[in-house]
């Protein structure tokens, strides 16, 4: 069940007609990797048109800013969230936070081509990051991150391991972080484990049952994606201090 003030915060950006994406905690929560959260996380197209209906439902929400930046196209395209509190009575007190890009997803009109699309009770038909981009828009510094990619991905595994096609599996080789799954996997698909070795080579300890290889090379990967992200985050941070500079001097 989505709580009252989320249902009525995407209730108002269904009806503007404007393209978002559900990610984040309840992103998380419909596709099955349960995760407690608050607030909205919403990718949204840049172009004008669509700025303007997003602008739209926030107006109907009576969001405000809450931290710097503002809500602008070019703050939007160099990667930086827009963070807001929404003020109606239905939805006091919720947060909305807006992105447009994210580090090692593709451009939005990618993400929304492949968006999942899920019905909703009386919102009706919304659109989710696909679970691909979902899992590679986690991948940053946050430690409660890590955690949630692999719920999702084992969430995925038992929902759809008696009738997973090649795509699925592949994408199950290339990103699951649990090593029992891993050894299954390369043991029922062990050519298919082959191939992707070339690209995530710890699956090589996985047709071995190596557990602590394989663990060790899952704490490998993430250490290089947190400090990749981190790496990612450092301009953006300057800008962040920048205007917070300018703010305090207005």
């Amino acid at each position: 069940m989505i709580p009252s003030p989320i249902h009525k915060a995407l209730l108002t950006f269904q009806s503007s007609n404007a393209r978002f994406l559900l990610m984040g905690g309840q992103a998380c929560i419909l596709y099955g990797a349960a995760e407690f959260s608050r607030d909205v996380d919403l990718a949204i197209g840049t172009d004008a048109e669509n700025l303007t209906r997003v602008q739209s439902a926030l107006d109907q929400l009576k969001a405000e800013p809450v931290f710097v930046p503002r809500l602008e196209p070019d703050v939007l395209k160099r990667g930086h969230a827009c963070h807001l509190r929404c003020h109606t009575p239905e939805t006091e007190g919720l947060r909305v936070d807006l992105m447009a890009k994210m580090r090692g997803c593709d451009d939005f009109s990618e993400l929304w081509r492949r968006r999942t699309i899920i019905e909703l009770p009386e919102i009706g038909r919304v659109g989710l990051l696909s679970l691909p981009d979902l899992v590679q828009a986690k991948k940053t510094q946050r430690e409660k991150d890590w955690p949630m990619i692999r719920r999702l991905i084992e969430a995925n595994i038992i929902q759809f391991r008696d009738t997973a096609d090649e795509p699925r599996v592949r994408f199950w080789l290339r990103e699951c972080r649990t090593p029992a799954f891993l050894i299954e996997l390369a043991q029922e698909y062990p050519d298919l484990c082959r191939q992707v070795a070339d690209e995530r080579p710890l699956l090589q300890h996985a047709g071995s049952e190596d557990v602590a290889a394989l663990q060790a090379g899952l704490s490998d990967e993430e250490a290089q994606e947190k400090e990749a992200d981190r790496r990612y985050w450092m301009p953006l941070k300057q800008d962040i201090e920048k205007w917070r500079r300018e703010r305090r001097q207005q």
